[in-house]
C-alpha cells in the first residue's frame, strides 16, 4: 500500500509520536497549522469517516477527544479545531481517515471559512432530502 499513514504506523516512515495503542496513533503534524498541531489515525486503513466500522470509530473519538485537551493544556491555547475532511474535494490530502488537533489562539490570525446565503426555498428542499436519506 502506498499509504503515507499506513508507512507511519508501520515504522518505514520516522514521525513524531504522541501516542500509540494497538489501535490508534497518534503524531505531530510535519506542517503545522500552530505549534502542537496533532494527527490522530486509527491503524487500520479506512479511507473517509464513511468507511471506518461504528465500533472503530466510536473509539477512535475517544482517543481524540483526550488528544485534544491534551493539545490544549500543554499548548495553553484559548481552544482548538477538530478537523476531518473526506475526499480530495474537501481538503482531504492523504487517503487515510486522520483527524486533525490544532490549538488555536486569540491572536493566530487564522479565519474561519465563510458563509453564503441559501434561499429559504432551498433550505426546505435540502432538508427534506436529508431527513429522506438518513436512516438512522
Amino acid at each position: 500500500m502506498d499509504c503515507i499513514f499506513c508507512k507511519i504506523v508501520n515504522g518505514s516512515i520516522p514521525s513524531q509520536k504522541v501516542y500509540e495503542d494497538s489501535e490508534f496513533l497518534a503524531f505531530l503534524d510535519i506542517h503545522p497549522v500552530n505549534k502542537g498541531h496533532l494527527l490522530v489515525i486509527p491503524k487500520e486503513h479506512h479511507e473517509t469517516i464513511v468507511d471506518v466500522p461504528p465500533e472503530l470509530l466510536s473509539r477512535l473519538m475517544l482517543v481524540v477527544q483526550q488528544a485534544a485537551e491534551a493539545v490544549r493544556q500543554v499548548t495553553h491555547a484559548d481552544g482548538f479545531n477538530i478537523v476531518q475532511n473526506n475526499y480530495r474535494a474537501a481538503g482531504q490530502e492523504v487517503p487515510h481517515i486522520h483527524f486533525h488537533i490544532i490549538p488555536r489562539f486569540s491572536d493566530d490570525g487564522l479565519r474561519h471559512w465563510p458563509s453564503k446565503s441559501v434561499s429559504d426555498e432551498e433550505m426546505s428542499s435540502i432538508r427534506q432530502k436529508l431527513k429522506d436519506a438518513l436512516h438512522i
